[in-house]
């Protein structure tokens, strides 16, 4: 049985992409910085499968509890096939760059930047042991592309930086049998995070070119193909969820 760890895989995102590879037979251990009902909820939503679910109290910030986590994990489930680097700081205060903290710059950083050198060093070496690993980002539209963002300059250059980090983990661990992609959602709202396709489609969303908005399902079935065996020829790339978003030129 293949095992997935999931930063902040408790709620939002997090825990559509935790449903989707519990329904599907894998065992997953979910992290959670501070929410602890959260956590308890999904627990309990999936008790009859207790045992192929894990929750652990994770602070990316905290790079020892990182490694900690990994440990635990590893000895737990006696594997570990996927990371999905869910978790990552943001500031919702809309600033421009000069108007940051070096606090806050910082935190946007390290939480999510380094946070992804830490996860992945502690989780490559077991995947080189196994010959097999599956590891994801999650970015944002137009990533690839290094677009400036305003208001969120912290953030967006620490993605970035994530999306070079993952096409250099590609690289190096191809010949391991270790793929690494980053998926970058478009517009997906708080209040669609942990809707599906199906309630989706009874929505309508005029700014998007599918005509309906995005879902966490979107977001989970993406990054559930790309933790697929038979996904390894696809390494080193982002996968924009938007919509059609990404394809629109824009006259300023």
């Amino acid at each position: 049985m293949r095992h997935v760890l999931i930063t902040a895989g408790t709620k939002g995102l997090g825990r559509k992409m935790t449903e989707y590879f519990l329904e599907r037979g894998y065992s997953v251990t979910a992290t959670y910085r501070s929410d602890r009902e959260q956590a308890l909820s999904l627990q309990a939503s999936y008790k009859e499968l207790g045992k192929y679910l894990d929750i652990e109290e994770l602070d990316v910030l905290n790079h020892s509890q990182i490694d900690q986590v990994v440990q635990r994990v590893i000895r737990k489930f006696g594997r570990l096939d996927c990371l999905i680097c869910n978790a990552g700081p943001y500031i919702f205060e809309r600033k421009k760059l000069l108007d940051y903290s070096e606090d806050e710059w910082n935190e946007m950083i390290r939480g999510n930047l380094d946070a992804a050198f830490h996860l992945s060093k502690s989780c490559v070496p077991a995947m080189r042991e196994q010959q097999f690993g599956r590891i994801i980002f999650l970015g944002f539209q137009g990533v690839n592309h290094s677009s400036g963002w305003i208001y969120r300059s912290a953030f967006a250059a620490a993605k970035v930086g994530v999306a070079s980090l993952m096409k250099t983990i590609a690289l190096e661990e191809a010949g391991s049998k270790i793929t690494a992609n980053m998926v970058a959602p478009g517009k997906v709202t708080d209040e669609m995070k942990e809707k599906t396709i199906s309630e989706s489609r009874q929505l309508t969303d005029n700014e998007t070119p599918i005509g309906r908005p995005g879902t966490g399902e979107d977001i989970a079935r993406t990054v559930g193909y790309l933790c697929h065996d038979d996904s390894d020829m696809i390494t080193g790339s982002v996968v924009e969820i938007t919509g059609g978003m990404d394809v629109i030129h824009r006259y300023l």
